[in-house]
C-alpha cells in the first residue's frame, strides 16, 4: 500500500499525481486563481475541479479566500507548501519543452528574471545571471501559440457556460 511507504516519490504522487491537479497548479503559478478561470484552462468538469481543489487545500497546498459574498466566490492561493512545488513545475516545464513538443512550436512561456531583467531560460537557475529562480521573481510572457490556445479555451468556456 502506497500510504505506508517511506518513498517520498510515492507519497508526493498521492498529492500531485494526476493530470488535473498538475494543470490546476500550473494555472495557480500563472496567476489564474478563480474557479471559472481554472475550469476554462484545465477543461475539467466542475465536479472534478472542485474535488481536486478541495484535495489540494486538505493537503496544505492551497488556501481559499472569498472575493465575493453574494454569491459567495473564492480565489485560491498557493501556501508556502504549494509555492515550494515551483521547482518541480520548472523541471517538468523544462523536460516538456525539450522532449515533448515539435521543433516549430516555440516556447509556450518565456520567463523574464526580475533580478537581472533577462531571459531566465528553463531553470532552475537563471541562464543569464545564475541565480535560483523563484516564482515571485519572474515575469511570464506567453508564446503566441500558447496565448492563442488559452484564448480559445476561454472563448469555448464562455460559449458553454453562457
Amino acid at each position: 500500500m502506497v500510504e505506508k511507504t517511506v518513498c517520498p516519490i510515492a507519497k508526493s504522487q498521492l498529492v500531485v499525481g494526476d493530470r488535473w491537479t498538475m494543470l490546476i497548479l500550473r494555472e495557480l503559478f500563472m496567476g489564474n486563481c478563480r474557479f471559472e478561470g481554472l475550469q476554462a484552462q484545465t477543461e475539467a468538469t466542475p465536479q472534478m475541479l472542485a474535488a481536486r481543489i478541495k484535495k489540494l487545500e486538505a493537503d496544505g497546498m492551497t488556501e481559499r479566500f472569498p472575493y465575493n459574498t453574494r454569491p459567495l466566490r473564492y480565489e485560491y492561493k498557493l501556501t508556502a507548501k504549494g509555492q515550494a512545488f515551483f521547482p518541480v513545475v520548472l523541471a517538468l516545464r523544462a523536460w516538456g519543452e525539450t522532449w515533448c513538443k515539435l521543433p516549430d512550436e516555440g516556447l509556450a512561456v518565456r520567463l523574464i528574471h526580475l533580478h537581472c531583467g533577462q531571459d531566465a531560460g528553463l531553470g532552475p537557475t537563471c541562464q543569464s545571471c545564475g541565480a535560483p529562480l523563484y516564482q515571485n521573481e519572474l515575469i511570464q510572457e506567453l508564446g503566441s501559440k500558447f496565448k492563442k490556445e488559452r484564448a480559445a479555451r476561454n472563448k469555448a468556456f464562455r460559449t458553454r457556460t453562457g
